[in-house]
């Protein structure tokens, strides 16, 4: 997976694992697979078991209240995925830079991938552009990705069913 300038990839499959978390190791590495990753090593076991510990952690970030508590949960997440960035080739996508030490594990790779991309899109698009859905009854986390940097839901689905709920709610007043 390349980190495009603002971190959507890595924050947007962090938040896409977070709401479904796979259930085996071989799904963890089809939806990587599918999310763009090359994965350089077998994924096994203990690859899940890292990135739900990962995934736990960036939700901390996703829940924190107000910017300060985000920026040091963040951190502490990036101290513990520090690896320097380095330039790599894949045969199909080119050189682009790793943020992680060579032959890494994916659970290890994951957890790199949460903090670095999570933080390249707070610090270029805005530390609140990290939530979760504004319906009740859904808790599903999202990287704010619009370009008003205005977004309340998780999914037009979500966004259709408060609108609808709310129009419901007018009427019935009248």
């Amino acid at each position: 997976m390349q980190l495009n300038p603002y971190g959507e990839d890595a924050v947007n499959l962090a938040a896409d694992l977070a709401n479904r978390p796979p259930r085996s190791a071989d799904e963890l590495a089809d939806r990587c697979r599918a999310a763009g990753l090359v994965l350089e090593r077998p994924v096994t076991a203990g690859d899940l078991d890292r990135t739900q510990a990962a995934l736990h952690a960036w939700e901390r970030i996703v829940d924190a209240v107000g910017e300060q508590e985000r920026a040091d949960l963040l951190n502490r997440m990036l101290a513990e995925a520090a690896a320097y960035p380095r330039l790599t080739c894949h045969a199909d996508t080119g050189w682009h830079l790793h943020y992680r030490d060579a032959e890494q594990p994916l659970g290890a790779v994951l957890l790199t991938l949460f903090a670095v991309g999570t933080a390249l899109h707070l610090t270029g698009r805005g530390m609140h552009r990290l939530r979760r859905c504004a319906v009740t009854e859904c808790d599903h986390a999202f990287a704010d990705t619009s370009r008003t940097g205005r977004q309340r839901y998780c999914s037009q689905r979500c966004a259709n069913r408060d609108a609808v709920r709310r129009h419901r709610a007018r009427t019935a007043a009248t």
